[in-house]
């Protein structure tokens, strides 16, 4: 503060003194002791910068008044001093302020003491000394050592202080707008251009000190207009703050020779990006500069340079995207920073000492934080997006670059770095807010899409900026077909916003979405594992180990921290509302619709024509499937408040899992049974204590799904069609993908509609056993007894050796062993028991599967085409179950290895006794002659006595034993007779004596219809030559059948003629 005895020095200086009578009338006056009506109207003046006159008659004033031009004058200068004063907290007055009046000037100003001398005893600020003064203001270093009382009042006033003696020049000249704003509002018109001009001489101070920082020493200017920006935005400054910058740009732009616009907005889009990197998602300052961002975002000028800001120097260095300024926006998560490190992280924190209900709490503050992040996110690139057509253009060759660079996160082994999970997952979050205005099944916008996007080549910057084609490297994707040989890509002048839009939200997912999905899944195994080996150590009394304790704790954090970032609300259901609305366009260009209106879903499908579905990756499908097999596994409920999604999801499935024609891809047809489990009603029992899913809707679309024939038949077309992939695991991937298919035939036979559709096609199927090509559920049945026989097989096989390794092991022969030995033998039983385990699985399933459609389809299993086959699979696995072999089956816990023989020997038996009733069927029972025998059928009603199955059912497969008895005896009597059959009557595949011999074309070999028949199911070639052959080129073999026939006729009359004994 400025000494105060400088403020007693004569008052004759003071040019103010002319307007009394005489120098002593002037100190009286300011003594506060000799009031005169014309001192009071001029304090007046002075406190509301109001008063327009003197008092005429008083003489005093008209005498010292000489020097102006007059009274109005005079108050005019007095008053404009007052307002600079006010506006700016400067003053060229250091007078003893109890020589001032206290009313209408401020408590504490900056008194510029070097200008006061250079204007030579001028004490007042005017319009023509403002801008000198405001200049040298702000070139003060030390504002504060210049603050002077300019009133009597000498109470403390921090506020006071603080305000004039602001060091910071772009915060104090905002102030000064603001206090310029206020005084527009209220001076009299007279004063009003002077108020204005004090405002705008702010911004163009403003503007100056941006364009030239260097001259302001120890000032970083880009930080005060940022931490401006926060002030505001942080309190209820905002719209101020906002005129004030605009102002400013304004003038900028309009003077960039010194420095450009970018030039002064680039250092400040730097020091928001270190800033805003080390924020944390649920951190409340976070969200104040993401309203920044949305503002600089909206600002056009500003947008621009953003725009430019973000593109990265080296277009093909994937992680340079996510070091830009909305990289570093969008890496922000609760995600691990660095992946499997879980120091420093600050969620999920200790979580085997949190209970589950805070564990949940948690996840619902980090949801309600992301929900708000993804808004903000949403909004800033939705105003990038439509501020002009540069920004549009900017933004969106940013994120096909980004995803261009970033393609290799899709691959499964790479040792190149990308852009973080948590870059991805926002990013797409954002993506998908910005489809949801044409994210509605029915919606005509949809059907805008064209898909010959994909098809682009390689385009200049140019043609991609007039086309609107930002995405690079489509071309090279794999499409749900091939482009038909006929078929030319027409492709668009130009490409719409949606269809950027969902090209590029889709792609964003395939990079992201499913990469998280994967790592959850892994995770959730190796928590599974811990868990056992947390078990195993508690059974045999070894402690818990400190690492197995530690490496619990460091999983759990990363698969809570994951779940938590993957499952928020909002995020899903505006996913599903995208992928319901992608199924429901790729059932239209499924159909050949290519008008502007949705075409109901009917059957038969039309045949394709200039199809737009060779133009559509399969990454299409892939993330849809995916991120429904996502919410079953994580957030299951989503699903059950979305009738309308599952049915329109449900036509998809319908359409393109059974439909080579629209959807080549084997594996992804298969895909979508998986799927298809996965959005059906859950079917398996819910642990004790456990809540039970709620499943009204879901149950209701299923039931009343008008196109029920049509799913079934696709589900069973897949099922046959993923026997044949051509990839050379074909064999083991077959079981991985039929494995949900079991569940879903088990659920639609409980339902009427489901059932009807599958006992037409079995109808079908008995009706047209040697068409040309197999029927389908001849095939279906042909592979699932395939596959029953191969996979019970197998399991018997592992549960043998796994108790062969369990003995050794209890008996104490490891011990013994060298380690490495030991740990091979360790690693052999936990191999086995994982095989052996699956193998289990898929048999329960298998045998479970033919157990209920023979309920009701009997024609078909036992026609001799498939019932030697099915009775063969039958007695074999009950030789192993309940026959002598059964004890190298008992292993120490079945329910390890989901070995269920109680269930196994149940189904078996409801099988025999669904098609007892048929006498083909028994006749060809004992036909078996590798594993039937009445003894094998006794020893099976023992077991089932002791497994306490119901007595009906007992009593009736004793009956089913006798007569099959009966015809095992008549049959050993006619094998007698007929051993002595010539060669040329037997089979040469069966060794049996041929029924209905039938010549086949190629190879010119005579075998049995039957055995033939059944050859075909799986393999369509000639079995002695390898030529293609159908059932439809076979040919009776009359004269073979004529000497068949009268060979047996014979026989019979011998036999006769022989009589009982023979």
């Amino acid at each position: 503060m400025t000494d105060q005895g400088n403020n007693n020095q004569n008052i004759s200086c003071n040019p103010f003194a002319a307007l009394f009578s005489s120098l002593a009338d002037a100190k009286q006056f300011a003594s506060g002791q000799k009031p005169q009506q014309l001192s009071s109207e001029l304090q007046s003046e002075s406190e509301n910068s109001v008063s327009d006159s003197v008092d005429d008659n008083d003489d005093s004033v008209a005498e010292i008044s000489r020097s102006f031009r007059s009274r109005q004058e005079l108050c005019e200068q007095l008053n404009v001093n007052h307002m600079i004063q006010r506006i700016f907290l400067i003053t060229l007055d250091n007078s003893d302020p109890s020589l001032r009046g206290g009313n209408g000037i401020p408590p504490r100003c900056v008194y510029l003491e070097e200008m006061a001398a250079d204007l030579d005893g001028q004490d007042w600020l005017d319009m023509d000394n403002i801008e000198q003064a405001l200049f040298s203001r702000l070139l003060l270093l030390e504002p504060g050592n210049h603050l002077i009382y300019m009133t009597s009042c000498s109470t403390v006033n921090l506020s006071a202080d603080r305000d004039a003696g602001e060091k910071s020049a772009l915060p104090y000249l905002f102030a000064c707008y603001q206090r310029a704003k206020e005084e527009v509002t209220k001076v009299p018109e007279k004063l009003l251009s002077f108020a204005v001009r004090c405002k705008n001489l702010t911004v163009s101070n403003t503007r100056t000190v941006l364009l030239t920082p260097e001259i302001y020493i120890s000032q970083n200017v880009y930080e005060q207009l940022l931490d401006l920006f926060l002030e505001g935005f942080n309190g209820t400054q905002r719209e101020e703050i906002v005129e004030f910058v605009e102002e400013v740009i304004a003038g900028i732009l309009l003077d960039q020779e010194v420095r450009t616009f970018e030039e002064v907005i680039v250092p400040v889009l730097d020091i928001f990006q270190g800033r805003v990197k080390d924020l944390d998602l649920c951190q409340p300052l976070l969200y104040t500069y993401l309203d920044i961002l949305i503002y600089f975002s909206h600002n056009k000028d500003i947008a621009k340079v953003l725009g430019e800001h973000i593109q990265p120097k080296d277009p093909a260095n994937a992680l340079q995207y996510q070091k830009s300024l909305l990289g570093a926006v969008l890496s922000i998560s609760c995600l691990l920073k660095t992946p499997g490190v879980v120091e420093g992280h600050g969620y999920f924190l200790n979580p085997s000492r949190s209970s589950a209900q805070e564990t949940k709490v948690q996840e619902a503050n980090i949801h309600h934080f992301m929900g708000q992040f993804h808004e903000k996110l949403h909004q800033i690139l939705k105003n990038l997006l439509q501020r002009s057509g540069e920004t549009r253009h900017l933004l969106l060759s940013w994120l096909g670059s980004c995803l261009q660079a970033n393609a290799g996160r899709a691959k499964i082994w790479t040792n190149q770095t990308f852009a973080s999970d948590a870059f991805f997952l926002n990013l797409g979050a954002a993506l998908v807010k910005l489809c949801q205005p044409f994210c509605k099944p029915r919606s005509p916008k949809l059907l805008t899409f064209n898909p010959t996007y994909c098809a682009l080549k390689e385009l200049s910057e140019e043609e991609r900026r007039n086309r609107n084609v930002h995405a690079t490297g489509l071309d090279k994707e794999t499409c749900l077909i091939p482009v038909p040989p006929q078929q030319l890509v027409e492709s668009a002048q130009s490409y719409s916003l949606l269809t950027e839009n969902l090209i590029l939200t889709q792609l964003t997912l395939h990079l992201g979405f499913h990469r998280l999905h994967e790592q959850m899944v892994k995770m959730n195994q190796s928590l599974h594992q811990l868990q056992v080996t947390w078990q195993e150590a508690q059974r045999t009394g070894i402690p818990m180990s400190e690492q197995l304790l530690e490496q619990f704790e460091h999983l759990m954090i990363v698969y809570l921290s994951t779940k938590a970032a993957t499952t928020q609300p909002a995020m899903l259901q505006c996913c599903l509302n995208l992928q319901t609305s992608t199924s429901a366009l790729l059932v239209q260009l499924g159909m050949g619709n290519q008008g502007p209106e949705h075409v109901a879903l009917s059957f038969p499908l039309p045949p394709l024509q200039n199809t737009m579905l060779c133009y559509v990756p399969e990454f299409f499908v892939e993330n849809m499937g995916d991120f429904l097999i996502f919410l079953r596994r994580f957030a299951d409920d989503i699903l059950e408040t979305c009738a309308e999604s599952l049915e329109t999801i449900l036509d998809f499935i319908t359409v393109f899992m059974g439909s080579v024609e629209r959807m080549k891809n084997p594996h992804l047809r298969a895909k979508l049974a998986e799927v298809l489990e996965a959005v059906m009603p859950h079917m398996e029992p819910v642990a004790p204590g456990a809540v039970q899913p709620i499943m009204f809707q879901r149950e209701r679309v299923f039931c009343s799904y008008k196109h029920a024939p049509q799913l079934a038949e696709a589900l069973i077309t897949v099922f046959v069609d993923i026997e044949f992939t051509g990839d050379p695991h074909q064999f083991e991937q077959k079981f991985n993908y039929r494995r949900p298919m079991y569940p879903i035939l088990k659920y639609m036979w409980g339902k009427e509609n489901y059932r009807e559709s599958i006992k037409h096609l079995a109808h079908y199927a008995s009706e047209n056993l040697e068409a040309m090509n197999a029927p389908l559920f001849l095939r279906f049945l042909n592979l699932l007894m395939n596959d029953a026989i191969f996979l019970l097989d197998e399991a018997i096989q592992y549960l043998s050796k796994i108790k062969v390794l369990q003995l050794e092991r209890d008996r104490g022969e490891w011990e013994g062993l060298a380690p490495d030995a030991r740990r091979e033998k360790e690693s052999n039983l936990q191999m086995f028991g994982q095989l052996g385990r699956f193998h289990n699985i898929m048999s329960n399933e298998t045998i479970g599967t033919l157990a209920f459609l023979t309920l009701e389809i009997k024609g078909i299993f036992v026609h001799p085409f498939l019932a030697e086959r099915i009775i063969s699979m039958l007695n074999y696995f009950l030789q192993h179950l309940v026959g002598p072999k059964m004890g190298a089956l008992k292993v120490k816990d079945f329910s390890e290895f989901d070995f269920k023989p109680q269930q196994l020997v149940s189904d078996i038996c409801t099988i025999y006794l669904n098609l007892g009733d048929e006498e083909n069927f028994c006749a060809t029972v004992p036909k078996d002659g590798r594993s039937y025998s009445p003894t094998l059928f006794s020893q099976t009603v023992r077991v089932l006595k002791k497994i306490n199955k119901p007595g009906d059912m007992i009593l009736a497969f004793g009956f089913l034993a006798d007569k099959i008895k009966s015809h095992a005896d008549r049959q050993q009597q006619e094998e007698e007779t007929y051993s002595d059959a010539p060669d040329e009557f037997l089979d040469p595949i069966m060794s049996t004596l041929m029924l209905d011999p039938v010549l086949l074309p190629s190879s010119n070999v005579t075998v049995d219809r039957s055995t033939i028949a059944r050859h075909l199911l799986s393999d369509q070639s000639d079995p002695f030559n390898r030529s293609p052959l159908t059932m439809d080129q076979i040919r009776p073999n009359e004269e073979l059948k004529k000497k068949i026939l009268q060979w047996l006729d014979e026989h019979k009359q011998k036999r006769l003629q022989l009589g009982p004994s023979g």
